[in-house]
């Protein structure tokens, strides 16, 4: 009798396709978390940094965790030694004032480009968007200029009114983009219905538009709220500071009293910057939703 030799069985290809694939997925894995790792190291060094003293935050070698923890005391030492109440309620002000004008704004101007067919408009378009390319630094004198004869040095009006007449490039661009993605047929339905370009921009074109709307709300809050240099340059009294300037205040000074004390106190300085950064990240966590879709939905016409 013949004898049948056994041959092993070889994979198929499918199987080794989907093991490529298993180790491709896993390799992209574990680049992903070795780069959230490094690049969330510095976050999480100002965490356990916040609560530690002084002597040993400059500690070498440097150690991780502090022997003695006081999260509580350089917490509660931020909002005692400097008005960082104040400033929280000065940045909360501006910012929300500021991020109201600019939806406001730059939802009427980006309609006005998208929907409305007057001369020269593409050309006022191409203007708009090559503000992008200045600088702020390019503006900051003669902007200085104009708003001390306004007699607005040391007020918050530089930093909210601006807002209320435009809205920014970027966000009338982002608008825009979305508006035009949306079919002129709604709006022609509902002018033959007898509704305005207002009530048409108001009742349909805002609904619609909520995930742009939102993206451009979740940029201002954070730009406002993290805004450094245009308080710098036109506040002048520590009462009206922001939190921004309020940190540089912090690494810089001591206030205790009347006087003024220097010291170092970077370990406060941790503290205070998480305070400060915690409602950016709230907000980023709460608006992800609409903000992916407005990125990635926006340009898709037009």
């Amino acid at each position: 009798m013949a004898q049948h030799v056994l041959q092993p069985a070889r994979p198929s290809r499918t199987a080794s396709i989907r093991l490529n694939t298993l180790t491709t997925r896993t390799l992209v894995y574990l680049l992903v978390i070795i780069g959230a790792v490094l690049s969330m190291g510095p976050f999480f060094w100002t965490v356990v940094s916040s609560g530690k003293n002084i002597n040993e935050l400059y500690r070498y070698p440097p150690t991780f965790w502090p022997d003695n923890p006081q999260f509580i005391k350089n917490y509660v030492e931020v909002w005692t030694v400097v008005p960082f109440g104040r400033w929280f309620l000065n940045t909360t002000y501006v910012t929300v004032m500021s991020l109201i004008g600019t939806v406001l704004s730059a939802t009427i101007v980006a309609y006005g480009f998208a929907r409305f067919r007057v001369p020269g408009r593409e050309a006022f378009f191409f203007v708009t968007l090559a503000t992008m390319m200045l600088p702020v630094e390019v503006t900051l004198i003669p902007t200085y200029l104009l708003f001390k004869e306004f007699r607005w040095i040391d007020t918050y009006h530089p930093l909210i009114v601006p807002a209320w007449f435009g809205g920014g490039a970027f966000n009338i661009f982002l608008l825009r983009q979305f508006i035009m993605s949306i079919p002129l047929d709604l709006d022609e339905a509902a002018k033959i219905d007898g509704a305005s370009s207002w009530r048409v921009l108001w009742q349909i074109i805002v609904p619609l538009c909520k995930p742009a709307i939102a993206t451009v709300a979740t940029l201002s809050f954070i730009a406002n709220w993290n805004n450094f240099l245009g308080p710098l340059i036109f506040l002048n009294t520590e009462s009206k500071y922001v939190l921004a300037v309020g940190l540089r205040y912090l690494q810089s000074t001591f206030a205790g009293g009347s006087a003024v004390v220097s010291r170092p106190q970077d370990h406060l300085l941790m503290g205070a910057a998480l305070m400060v950064a915690l409602p950016c990240l709230i907000l980023f966590f709460v608006a992800q939703k609409y903000f992916v879709q407005g990125i990635v939905t926006t340009g898709l016409k037009g």
